[in-house]
């Protein structure tokens, strides 16, 4: 694993999330092991000690890390190396199994999944998602249209009244990034929101996380997307079966994971 060199790093930087030998465990519920009830009911009686009926998924494993204010730091990795997993983390929305996550400001995480409600229009929406971000009336009647202008939505058709549910994802996914991107953030977490949306959007989008990143926020980018990592990212954190494999420059480490990837 290539770490940082922090004795390199500038004094004048600011630290805006510290994980130090982070650990994340899942505990699946009634989870059966073998390939029978049998085995199963055995192999609970036999493990003593462990919970019963409880599987354990061991998602990131003793990662440790320093992100510094107006760094925008990509995260890259195969299927299930516990990217989404880690920004939860640093997010506050689940706990540490061992080790610690610090975070200096009000860390935002956003997804492609993230909840919008279904049943009311995207009008609706932006406005509660705006204030849900701490943003008062006023502000978000000020960015309501950049908001929407923003998104693009309404470029065929006047989308922005209907409900949520008759949007497609790709819709959907841009209207979340677009009312999460209308304020500044300490740190702010994207995860795939890129991947959506044609080539357009994802301009806007990257040049959007430049500014964000400006006005002295930190951004992570959850992407399979390697192009927009280069495009956007100046670091890359490389986790694979939840472990940092590697930490560094972007093109240094989107070149290793090429080769391993055969990409």
């Amino acid at each position: 694993m290539a770490e940082q060199n922090l004795e390199q790093t500038p004094r004048d930087l600011v630290p805006t999330v510290i994980a130090d030998e982070l650990h994340i465990v899942y505990r699946v519920h009634g989870a059966k092991t073998g390939k029978g009830s049998a085995t199963s009911a055995l192999s609970r009686i036999v493990k003593r000690g462990e919970e019963r009926g409880v599987r354990k998924v061991h998602a990131v494993k003793g990662v440790s890390f320093v992100a510094y204010r107006g760094e925008a730091v990509g995260l890259i990795g195969s299927n299930g190396s516990g990217k989404s997993t880690l920004l939860r983390a640093i997010a506050g929305l689940l706990p540490a199994e061992k080790g610690r996550v610090y975070t200096n400001g009000q860390p935002s995480l956003l997804g492609v999944n993230a909840a919008l409600m279904n049943d009311l229009t995207g009008e609706r929406n932006v406005i509660l998602g705006g204030l849900a971000m701490g943003m008062s009336r006023e502000q978000v009647r000020e960015r309501y249209q950049e908001i929407v202008d923003f998104s693009g939505i309404n470029e065929k058709g006047d989308f922005i009244t209907l409900p949520m549910r008759t949007y497609s994802s790709g819709m959907a996914a841009r209207l979340r990034f677009s009312i999460a991107a209308a304020k500044d953030h300490d740190v702010l977490m994207i995860d795939e929101a890129l991947a959506t949306g044609d080539r357009k959007f994802q301009v806007r989008s990257e040049e959007r996380i430049r500014e964000l990143r400006k006005s002295a926020g930190t951004v992570f980018l959850v992407s399979h997307n390697n192009k927009s990592i280069r495009d956007t990212c100046d670091r890359v954190l490389w986790l694979e079966r939840g472990e940092l494999r590697m930490d560094g420059p972007t093109d240094e480490v989107l070149k290793e994971y090429e080769k391993f990837t055969g990409k």
